[in-house]
């Protein structure tokens, strides 16, 4: 996938957190990756965060998504 089309959905301080909502997304059929995945893992909490990104074009379908996931 060309990385110009692709935006950060969110930010953490968690590469698992990242990794849970990047799971849900692919379940969901939308490809997503996680940038900055082992810098984050590497340096202290929010010094480097693990960046979730998508396509441009799925970027609503995903919010979407993961809002009705951490919704109470």
């Amino acid at each position: 996938m060309d990385d110009k089309k692709m935006v950060v959905l969110r930010e953490y301080d968690s590469v698992n957190d990242a990794e849970w909502d990047r799971s849900i997304l692919e379940g969901e059929g939308i490809y997503a990756m996680i940038r900055n995945e082992i810098m984050s893992a590497i340096y202290p909490t929010g010094v480097v965060p693990a960046q979730l990104i998508v396509a441009s074009v799925d970027r609503a379908k995903a919010e979407e998504i993961l809002s009705a996931y951490t919704s109470e």
